[in-house]
């Protein structure tokens, strides 16, 4: 039996910055950062759980990889024999190993290049491939705007076995690659751009959607959920609000000065603290062990997601503590519209989470209007 060649690429240092509060993981600097917050990689973990479930066909598959943390060490470690080839310096990967990694793989004629990261490490895959090649990611990244990914790590193993047992013979979609300008972030400035397009494998479900921002119309709307929800705040009760511009519009309400894509905390209307990451938040809820705590969270436009991207700061161990039944969601119908009826989705890492959070929730779409809406993982 012929096996499928499949490629893979690992950027070790996706997703670093993303619990510890730095909204991305781009540049040397930041990187240094993350670890001195006491960031951990994130990427490495998220493909093993991708390639345990591969491993069920591994004898159908011929994988080709880079040497160490790129991801030769997550292969044997799922009892995959790798084709490893190229050079690196470990500890200190570059995007140019990726995009080099990336020409080789196809050079080396693999079916399918499977790649782990976010939407810096999509736009050096894109560099190196542009849209002649089949490519799907596995999400590793604090953002992920583009639509090349799997909605997760399990999905991207599902798409990947289908690709497989159909010999490459499943619908191919175009889909967009988007980056931010992760500086501009850092001022509370989201600028994307679309850099280009490349192919993937498509099945409705496991696929996510490239993220769409709030309609300029949308902003009635909003008032009317920060209205809603400063109505029926609870005295004493410290909420953390998630990013979005939904929940900004709650903060410019009250006449707080927060930050559009942080974690901030807010306690009888006055702010309790700004930007914060996993470890602040943790610390406050230690501090704070007799306080009720809540989450106010926003959906991603058209990708649907709750937690996992971009909202990394409220980890599993934060949404444990705080609980489900206090976490506030809020969504405009325009934005739920955009799902065209396919459920909220959940990709926390931590798999047992992700189930208990499934279900349906309320959701706030208006002052005084809920709606309930499917979540899953």
């Amino acid at each position: 039996m012929v096996k499928t060649k499949i490629g893979l690429i690992v950027n070790p240092v996706a997703g670093m910055g993303g619990k510890v509060g730095l909204k991305g993981s781009d540049g040397d600097d930041i990187y240094r950062r993350a670890l001195e917050l006491g960031a951990h990689p994130v990427s490495p973990g998220r493909t093993r759980k991708a390639l345990e479930i591969l491993s069920d066909i591994k004898e159908d598959v011929e994988l080709y990889t880079y040497p160490f943390e790129m991801g030769e060490d997550e292969a044997i470690s799922c009892g995959f024999t790798p084709v490893v080839f190229g050079a690196i310096t470990p500890g200190a990967t570059k995007p140019e190993d990726t995009t080099r990694a990336a020409k080789e793989l196809v050079r080396r004629g693999v079916s399918l290049l499977l790649f782990t990261g976010g939407d810096g490490t999509a736009r050096n895959i894109y560099d190196a491939v542009s849209d002649s090649f089949p490519v799907l990611g596995i999400p590793g990244g604090v953002k992920i705007h583009s639509g090349v990914y799997a909605a997760s790590p399990v999905k991207a193993a599902r798409l990947v076995i289908d690709f497989v047992r159909n010999n490459g013979k499943i619908s191919l979609q175009t889909a967009e690659v988007m980056d931010i300008d992760e500086e501009l972030i850092r001022q509370d400035k989201v600028s994307a751009k679309l850099y280009g397009f490349m192919k993937i494998p498509y099945e409705r479900g496991l696929n996510q959607s490239s993220k769409a921002g709030s309609n300029p119309g949308e902003g009635v709307h909003q008032d009317e959920i920060a209205s809603d929800i400063i109505h029926n705040m609870d005295k004493d009760v410290i909420y953390l609000v998630a990013p979005g511009t939904t929940t900004k519009t709650f903060m410019d309400k009250l006449g707080l000065k927060g930050t559009l894509l942080g974690i901030d905390a807010v306690r009888n209307q006055k702010i309790e603290a700004t930007d914060m990451n996993e470890a602040g938040i943790l610390d406050l809820m230690k501090r704070e062990p007799d306080t009720r705590f809540k989450i106010i969270i926003a959906i991603i436009g058209r990708q649907g997601y709750l937690f996992g991207r971009g909202n990394q700061q409220l980890s599993a161990d934060v949404i444990r503590q705080v609980g489900r039944e206090n976490i506030i969601v809020v969504a405009t119908e325009n934005k739920i519209l955009s799902l065209k009826g396919e459920p909220f989705l959940l990709d926390t890492g931590d798999e047992e989470l992700d189930k208990e959070l499934e279900g349906y929730i309320k959701v706030i779409i208006g002052f005084g209007k809920r709606q309930v809406y499917a979540v899953s993982a």
